[in-house]
C-alpha cells in the first residue's frame, strides 16, 4: 500500500512535470553510490499567506553541500529560491514540506564522476509533525544508538549527502524496533552528537547546552533556537557532553526542519525532569511556533512569502 504523501507537480531540471512523470533511470548514479545532496524545508500558513521558513539559508546550505562533494549545480541560488516558490504555488499548497535534491544522472558508471550529468528536482507535499503531534506536546522516548555518528574525516559532516543517511536509517530502525521513538547517536569519541535527523539540546542547571559543530550538521533550526534563546536572555553553551549528562538533565529536546522542536521525555528509559516538556523547552517551543507562523514581527526576515502581502 502506497501511503506516502504526494502532490501534483514536481520541478524537475527546470520544468514542472506531473508527479508520476518525474522519473529517473534505474542506472542513475546516485541510486548506486549515494552521491547526491538534498535539503528539508518547511512552508507555513500565516495571516499574510504561506511563507517558507529561512528559505535563503536552506538553499545556501544546499549549495554548500554540493560544493563539499564536488557537484556543481547548474542554477543560481536565487533561481532555486524562485523555483521552490513556483513549485508550492503550482501545487496549490500552503503549509507543506519541501525537498530539493541534486544528484548525478545515468550517463556515467563507476566511482569516477567526471562528466556525470547533474540533475535536480524539487518536490513538495503536505506533511504534519515528523514524530507525531503528541510528541510535540508530551515528548518522545529516545535510545542511544549502537551506531556512531560519522567521523568528520571519514565523511563530510557539514553536507546533507544522500548516502550518509544510511547510518541514520540504521540507527532509526534499531530504535523503533526496540520500542523507542528516536535514536541518539554518539560521536567517535563517545560524546553526544545528534539524533538520526535532528540536533539535540539539553538543559542543565538552567543552562542550555548543545554539541559543537565538529561532527554534527549545521542545523538551521538549531541556529534559530540558539538565536531565539539568546534574545530571551538564556545562556547557550556549545559544549561536548556525555550520555549520562543527558540522563541527569532537567530537560532535553530535538530540533530540525522535520522535527521542529520536539521534547525528549526519556533516554534509555531514564526519565528526564518531570517526565514531560520542561519550562525552558516549552518557552522556546512556543516562541518558535509563533515565529514560523508569522506571529512575531521581530523575526519576519526569516519568512519568505510566496506572494507579496
Amino acid at each position: 500500500m502506497n501511503d506516502a504523501p504526494r502532490s501534483e507537480k514536481i520541478w524537475f531540471d527546470g520544468e514542472l512535470v506531473d508527479w508520476d512523470k518525474a522519473n529517473v533511470h534505474v542506472l542513475t548514479h546516485c541510486l548506486h553510490y549515494g552521491l547526491g545532496v538534498f535539503e528539508g524545508i518547511r512552508c507555513y500558513d500565516t495571516a499574510n499567506g504561506p511563507a517558507v521558513f529561512r528559505l535563503e539559508d536552506h538553499t545556501h546550505r544546499l549549495f554548500d553541500s554540493a560544493k563539499i562533494v564536488n557537484i556543481k549545480i547548474g542554477y543560481s541560488e536565487s533561481q532555486i529560491n524562485e523555483a521552490i516558490k513556483e513549485t508550492i504555488l503550482a501545487n496549490n499548497l500552503g503549509k507543506c514540506y519541501i525537498r530539493p535534491i541534486v544528484f548525478l544522472g545515468d550517463n556515467k558508471r563507476g566511482i569516477n564522476t567526471t562528466g556525470a550529468d547533474v540533475r535536480m528536482a524539487i518536490a513538495v507535499w503536505s506533511w504534519g509533525a515528523y514524530l507525531g503531534e503528541e510528541a510535540l506536546a508530551k515528548g518522545i522516548r529516545v535510545k542511544v544508538s549502537s551506531y556512531t555518528r560519522h567521523h568528520e574525516n571519514i565523511f563530510m559532516t557539514k553536507a546533507k549527502v544522500c548516502g550518509a543517511y544510511v547510518n541514520s536509517i540504521m540507527a532509526k530502525h534499531e530504535a523503533v524496533s526496540s520500542g523507542f521513538d528516536e535514536a541518539l547517536l554518539l560521536d567517535p569519541s563517545g560524546h553526544v552528537a545528534e539524533g538520526s535527523g535532528e540536533n539535540i539540546f539539553i538543559v542543565r542547571n538552567g543552562r542550555l547546552k548543545t554539541p559543537p559543530l565538529t561532527s554534527v550538521l549545521e542545523g538551521i533550526t538549531r541556529d534559530s533556537i540558539m538565536k531565539i534563546a539568546h534574545d530571551m536572555g538564556l545562556e547557550v553553551e556549545e559544549q561536548y557532553f556525555s550520555r549520562d549528562e543527558v540522563y541527569i538533565a532537567e530537560e532535553a529536546f530535538f530540533t530540525g526542519t522535520a522535527a521542529e522542536l520536539t521534547p525528549i521525555r526519556s533516554l534509555d528509559d531514564r526519565i528526564l525532569g518531570d517526565n514531560g516538556i520542561g519550562p525552558i523547552t516549552a518557552k522556546l517551543q512556543k516562541a518558535y511556533f509563533e515565529i514560523i507562523h508569522g506571529k512575531n514581527p521581530n523575526y519576519s526576515k526569516w519568512l519568505s512569502y510566496l506572494k507579496q502581502a
